[in-house]
């Protein structure tokens, strides 16, 4: 399926990956890749996605994987640099729960394949990571700092991965939040377009210039609770991060701010159900304080984000409604919320919590 898409979105600013959908895949076509280039066998169930067509396979031989098949419009050494930065990090720590990125029969860490409907994907097939997804549990402290601490060792891994598509232009990388702009231009007149239309002209303003100055590396990039796995007889402990479809070389600290964004609270002070992850990420990779007065505002820009891009996304592709705007109301209520609270509150919450917590 295609889309109609304006002239203002048409024109390189909006990612092809998110303005036209992929034909579907069939389970049968997935096994018979799984055969032809794993020589493994198994039953094949679809996985929801925002743009590959993912699998999940049980093997005849017991064991379960994830079979991946990339959205054609995705540049190949975008895939390839996610593809190799799965390995380094596994590399770099092999204990981190991440999925291991198997080869084909030959070798070869991936596969380019022609599918029926005459497309050519990447084909790769991962590890299957077993734990329940962090949005069906009861969330606690404790598991918020075990959540921080394991994500810091992730960037801890990645900090000296390099490739030559990890500056790739995704429509979710904060450091480029005025690509939400045409976005914002489609979007009826509504109070909830007025304060997204306004943070972003201050993030463009007073924030974008100060992004530049601060430390970058490769990043995950989208550690929302439907990409974290939790034990399921240890609630505390991070059994696995998945979904890297979203990583980008960017500000390090973009990292945290993401992560933050999906788990604000209902309390008076949004943020102390993040101050948990926060501390548990800067006992394992310490931030700096230019940093930590950058985090307030970097988190009020994923939320617009999260609530623009989805919003849009939704109208282009309703019957997949459900899955996309599973973030979006708790991400406006978040922004809401964090605005009222402000950045003088915020920088006074945030700058004790690293340098006492984050040093336990």
């Amino acid at each position: 399926m295609c889309e109609t898409v304006s002239p203002a979105v048409s024109q390189g600013v909006i990612d092809q990956l998110f303005a036209t959908a992929a034909a579907p895949v069939e389970c049968s076509e997935a096994t018979a890749l799984l055969w032809q280039h794993y020589r493994l066998r198994g039953v094949a169930s679809p996985l929801n996605s925002e743009r590959d067509a993912n699998f999940h396979i049980r093997g005849y031989d017991g064991r379960e994987y994830v079979l991946k098949l990339s959205h054609p419009a995705e540049n190949r050494a975008v895939t390839d640099f996610q593809s190799r930065a799965l390995l380094h990090a596994r590399a770099a720590d092999p204990s981190l729960p991440i999925p291991q990125l198997l080869p084909r029969h030959d070798g070869q860490p991936y596969a380019v394949v022609a599918l029926a409907d005459g497309s050519q994907r990447v084909l790769r097939l991962l590890s299957y990571l077993a734990g329940q997804p962090l949005h069906q549990i009861q969330r606690s402290a404790a598991q918020r700092r075990h959540l921080g601490q394991t994500l810091g060792r992730l960037d801890n891994a990645l900090r000296d991965y390099a490739h030559p598509a990890a500056h790739h232009p995704l429509l979710w990388d904060i450091q480029h939040a005025q690509r939400l702009q045409p976005l914002l231009d489609e979007t009826p007149d509504s109070a909830q377009k007025t304060l997204l239309a306004d943070w972003l002209a201050h993030f463009m303003q007073q924030v974008q210039p100060q992004l530049a100055g601060l430390r970058r590396q490769v990043i995950h990039n989208d550690l929302n609770p439907h990409n974290v796995l939790v034990d399921p007889q240890d609630q505390i402990r991070t059994a696995g991060l998945i979904d890297f479809g979203d990583m980008v070389q960017a500000p390090l600290i973009n990292e945290l701010a993401v992560a933050c964004s999906y788990q604000l609270s209902s309390s008076e002070n949004p943020l102390d159900g993040a101050g948990e992850l926060i501390a548990g990420y800067h006992a394992v990779c310490p931030l700096l304080p230019g940093e930590i007065d950058l985090l307030y505002p970097l988190i009020m820009t994923r939320l617009c984000m999260t609530v623009t891009i989805t919003g849009w996304r939704a109208a282009r592709y309703p019957e997949n409604r459900s899955y996309i705007l599973r973030n979006n109301g708790l991400s406006w209520d978040g922004l809401q919320r964090l605005a009222a609270f402000g950045p003088a509150r915020a920088s006074a919450y945030l700058q004790p919590l690293c340098q006492t917590k984050g040093q336990a």
